[in-house]
């Protein structure tokens, strides 16, 4: 069992629905300057280039606090003036972002978060799901990560990617007494 303690809650994307005063929004959006900048200089480091199309995507990403699927990127990049891309450009785009760390998918919904934070590639990475406004937590554990490598260890078992998805409530959610399905 994993102590509550021992779990850091990174608040990251949270769907706006709560009237704009969400804490996550706030904590998203002004992370979001910063966040670009740090990409960048990672880029740069690791000897890579975010070229303007992976620029433009990660903005997109960063514009909204909801996951999106490569089709709504495209559109969203459309309405905000740019010239339609083609899916594979998009979905390229996406696997570079994803590789380097910057992206993450959520399997369960076949969409695209930004990652803000700086954990390590490899790290466990919890999402939860809130089923009522679409917005997405993103949590990491140490002792959950030991745990859940000692199992696959145990049974001898590589895994591919390190993501669990919980669906469910948010606090906002629960506390308004939204219904969720």
């Amino acid at each position: 069992m994993v102590a509550l303690d021992t779990i850091s809650h990174v608040p990251h994307l949270h769907a706006s629905g709560h009237g704009g005063s969400c804490a996550h929004e706030a904590a998203h959006a002004a992370r979001a300057p910063e966040a670009l900048a740090e990409a960048e200089r990672q880029c740069g480091e690791r000897g890579l280039r975010l070229t303007p199309i992976r620029k433009q995507v990660l903005e997109q990403l960063y514009a909204t606090h909801r996951p999106m699927s490569a089709y709504d990127v495209i559109d969203g990049l459309a309405v905000s003036g740019i010239k339609r891309l083609a899916p594979v450009t998009v979905y390229r785009a996406l696997d570079f972002l994803m590789t380097e760390g910057f992206v993450h998918k959520l399997e369960s919904r076949n969409a695209f978060i930004a990652c803000p934070f700086r954990h390590a590639r490899g790290d466990l990475v919890v999402f939860m799901i809130c089923e009522a406004c679409g917005g997405v937590d993103e949590v990491t554990s140490d002792p959950l990560t030991r745990a859940l490598s000692a199992i696959a260890e145990d049974h001898h078992f590589t895994p591919r990617a390190r993501v669990i998805e919980l669906q469910g409530a948010c606090a906002h959610c629960r506390d308004d007494k939204m219904p969720v399905s």
